[in-house]
């Protein structure tokens, strides 16, 4: 197994070889330069984990050449070899970025260790870096798949706004995919190097949500027995996504305007007030301004987070797009789950495309995971989807004629009791695949008399 690639610069080929030798026992890749003009035409071509340099070179001062060699790959670790081992040697060498200095001559113990902890933690890097890549990646504009032009509008405004840090107010229906919208918005943006926070204000109860975003001090009620970090903490110089804001507490909405406009709070127990830099995104699947003038929702708070408004569309206003979303899912989960996949039916398809989908993009791909895990051989067929897409034909037309279509109230009923037959029974994966949260979905079933 290869361990990582090591580049050793020195002018002395005897030191070069008899380095390169011992380090090639170690199964470590090694390459070899005499000076640092070499050194940076290997770097231009080659990925290296860690440097050896000599502090001497013809061409260069080893200690100088470490910040070079760092803004190339800033990854890598960089071990000076010093003619003789002098604390003054030592901090300058670290000073300049180096991980370490070993003297020449040291024995092999000295050498070997040294270089082993310098390639775990060039190598942590690098795997930290792919992760986070891989992060972006996935919450990124490129990742959100859709030809219609009420979506591409969509992203081309989360775009334009994602170089701001203007508020922002994500509008749409469940599962149409409100927090990849945000995790987009943060990702393209300035603060993407900090914390992406994220909290479901229907979640919790007014008295929990209030500790969860703000904190307390120790003491400031039975059972705060140290100091908690509320959320709008753990945001500072990010962003603090507010999902479904629709469902926050009239009395917690003037502390967040409060918050909003002072950028600063008092945390319970606490006499002096806390300040923060947090970029603000909310969502939700509700009409705020029908919930203004119903008493439920603050205006002033309204204007404060919609100075930018973006509608997601529901999927069933742009049904074009369903045949590639499931393909990606397709093979999203074909790997994931370690299926071969080769194709799906047509009428697979065309069945899809007759349904309405009330749970939206994220009901697509629970059914498509579905669809995966139960087709038997590689190519998914109809026989693969829930029993509520029997009701359509190939054409979108129920095969069953009622003299009376369903109320919206039937439809949600209906839908929340088929997610619950499809999780048997499990709650919590529920709400998750609803996109509401748990004590919502329970409030829905006390409603329809199925608690």
């Amino acid at each position: 197994m290869n361990m990582g690639k090591i580049l050793v610069i020195d002018d002395e080929e005897s030191l070069r070889s008899i380095l390169s030798r011992l380090l090639t026992l170690e199964d470590y890749k090694v390459l070899e330069a005499g000076d640092a003009k070499e050194a940076m035409s290997i770097i231009e071509r080659e990925e290296v984990q860690v440097i050896i340099s000599d502090v001497k070179l013809p061409d260069a001062n080893g200690v100088e050449l470490v910040p070079k060699l760092k803004e190339r790959l800033p990854l890598c670790e960089i071990i000076v070899l010093t003619a003789y081992g002098t604390i003054q040697d030592g901090v300058q060498a670290i000073k300049s970025g180096a991980f370490d200095y070993i003297t020449k001559g040291d024995e092999d113990n000295k050498i070997i260790p040294l270089v082993q902890k310098a390639m775990e933690k060039a190598q942590l890097r690098e795997r930290i870096e792919q992760l986070e890549n891989r992060i972006s990646e996935k919450f990124s504009f490129d990742k959100i798949i859709g030809a219609d032009g009420l979506l591409k509008d969509a992203v081309n405004m989360a775009r334009r706004v994602s170089s701001t840090d203007a508020p922002v107010l994500l509008i749409g229906e469940t599962g149409t995919g409100k927090e990849i919208f945000a995790q987009s918005i943060h990702n393209s943006g300035q603060r993407k190097n900090n914390a992406f926070v994220a909290v479901n204000c229907s979640a919790f109860a007014k008295e929990l949500l209030e500790s969860e975003m703000f904190g307390y001090k120790a003491g400031a009620f039975t059972g705060a027995v140290k100091n908690k970090k509320g959320l709008f903490e753990e945001a500072h110089e990010g962003t603090l996504f507010l999902d479904e804001i629709g469902e926050l507490d009239i009395s917690l909405q003037a502390k967040l305007l409060r918050v909003l406009e002072t950028n600063s709070f008092i945390k319970q127990g606490d006499t002096k007030p806390t300040s923060v830099n947090v970029r603000i995104i909310a969502a939700t699947n509700k009409d705020l301004e029908e919930e203004i003038s119903k008493g439920n929702f603050r205006s002033d708070l309204y204007y404060r987070i919609s100075v930018m408004k973006i509608e997601i569309p529901p999927l069933r206003k742009h049904k074009e797009d369903i045949q590639n979303l499931a393909e990606s899912f397709i093979k999203e989960y074909s790997l994931k789950l370690k299926r071969n996949i080769v194709s799906v039916d047509e009428e697979f398809i065309e069945k899809l495309k007759a349904y309405n989908f009330p749970g939206n993009i994220r009901e697509l791909r629970n059914i498509i995971e579905r669809a995966v895990i139960l087709t038997e051989c590689n190519i998914i067929g109809t026989e693969s989807l829930p029993s509520e897409f029997n009701r359509f034909n190939r054409l979108g037309e129920t095969k069953e004629i009622k003299t009376s279509l369903p109320s919206l109230e039937e439809i949600e009923k209906q839908h929340i009791l088929d997610i619950l037959n499809q999780v048997s029974g499990n709650k919590t994966r529920a709400a998750e695949i609803l996109g509401i949260g748990i004590t919502t979905l329970y409030r829905k079933l006390q409603s329809y008399g199925l608690e």
